[in-house]
């Protein structure tokens, strides 16, 4: 973990209690977006499968909310064992997930508008969900988490699988339940994993 400027250095059992507690509030806030973004990839999932009265659609939230509050209670349990390890994170780590996430964000209207002004919305999830994959080959450095390295790659390869849809002339439909899905479960995947090994 990178040291805080203070007046007195700290000691080296407060380095490693300022570790273990920082290391356990970015573990946690990992895997509040991550189930969190999840959700609403399923959702996104959810509304390519038929009309909001269907079962499907609805068997799928039910199934989402259930996952999302799950991870969620296993990663912000008391009784949760510590990280097998704690961060070791960049100068400025602050400031560069900022950065990407900004650059993230703006990317993913690009994406929307883009689609559109082409006509071509079907493309619209295979581009957010290769926007998002690819934000966090820097968040794995930035976060010092290796785990975000697979997540980016199994999300731009659901983007890929996408975009192979499109071009194939399937329904946006279609393609919005294979991206959806797809990130929704690597997503979740990553959640359960920082809540389980952190």
């Amino acid at each position: 973990m990178t040291s805080t400027s203070a007046a007195t250095p700290a000691t080296p059992s407060e380095k490693d209690a300022e570790c273990l507690a920082l290391t356990r509030v970015l573990r946690r806030r990992g895997v509040l977006v991550l189930s969190v973004f999840a959700l609403l990839w399923a959702a996104a999932a959810a509304s390519g499968t038929g009309s909001a009265t269907d079962v499907v659609p609805l068997c799928i939230e039910v199934a989402a909310l259930l996952l999302t509050a799950a991870a969620i209670h296993l990663g912000y349990r008391k009784g949760a064992t510590p990280s097998p390890r704690t961060v070791n994170l960049p100068a400025h780590w602050a400031r560069g997930v900022g950065i990407v996430n900004t650059v993230e964000l703006v990317a993913v209207f690009a994406v929307i508008a883009a689609s559109n002004a082409a006509g071509r919305p079907e493309v619209v999830p295979a581009g957010i969900a290769l926007v998002v994959g690819l934000h966090f080959f820097p968040l794995a450095r930035l976060y010092d988490q290796w785990q975000y390295r697979w997540t980016a790659s199994l999300l731009t390869a659901v983007a890929v699988a996408g975009f192979v849809l499109v071009a194939a002339g399937l329904a946006s439909e279609t393609v919005r339940v294979v991206v959806g899905l797809g990130s929704a479960l690597v997503l979740w995947a990553s959640s359960y994993h920082l809540a389980l090994r952190g």
